[in-house]
């Protein structure tokens, strides 16, 4: 075979080689980081704090989470919270009913990675106490089930179930996320959800959230 050929002929098996492994290294490589959907900006949400109904908070007589009823299905098998896990985590793998059963997930309140989907809560950025004390028992059930289970506002987020807890249903005068790093996104959620769904803030919830703001 003459040279050239056989050098060509090399040339192409180098060539193959090389496309070969950075397929493999593409098909290995860990999936981004996915996340709630992303807040509007430190700027709209100091514009959006500014139009929200400042008043004091409601009473929780009444409440009950029962009221709100969320995690609803979603698609297929999968409901709200088994679609968070997935949205949220990286290299998440279910079983036939949608349960995660292998993946990681970083908590952005705390910065905790976990590989087991029951250290996840899944978090309601206003918890429905919260909304209920700031207009929401006053709303048709239909509101509320949309409200828990809203996927298109930044209000869902899985994190660490006892940091969750420790949140409980306070507002950001009384918790903010132990990260500081993500205490603007936070403020920017808090401020995006209350603003689209007509809630009211208190004047030391709203003091606070133009802290945060501020130094966004």
């Amino acid at each position: 075979m003459p040279v050239g050929m056989i050098y060509a002929r090399r040339l192409a098996v180098l060539a193959t080689s090389a496309a070969l492994t950075l397929t493999g290294l593409l098909a290995t490589a860990p999936t981004a980081q996915a996340a709630m959907p992303t807040p509007v900006s430190a700027t709209t949400a100091r514009t959006y704090l500014a139009a929200l109904t400042v008043k004091a908070e409601g009473s929780s007589t009444g409440y009950s989470r029962d009221l709100f009823p969320h995690w609803i299905t979603q698609s297929g098998a999968c409901n709200t919270r088994e679609t968070v896990l997935k949205r949220d985590g990286v290299n998440v793998v279910t079983d036939s009913s949608c349960a995660s059963v292998s993946g990681s997930w970083y908590s952005e309140y705390d910065g905790a990675t976990w590989t087991v989907a029951s250290d996840l809560d899944i978090d309601h950025v206003v918890a429905l106490a919260e909304a209920w004390r700031s207009g929401a028992s006053s709303w048709t059930t239909s509101q509320r089930q949309a409200f828990a289970n809203d996927l298109t506002r930044p209000q869902l987020i899985a994190v660490t179930d006892n940091v969750n807890q420790a949140k409980s249903d306070l507002d950001p005068a009384e918790w903010l996320p132990p990260r500081t790093a993500y205490r603007c996104t936070y403020a920017r959620a808090w401020v995006h959800v209350k603003y689209h769904w007509n809630l009211s803030v208190d004047s030391a919830e709203k003091s606070a959230l133009q802290s945060v703001l501020n130094a966004c």
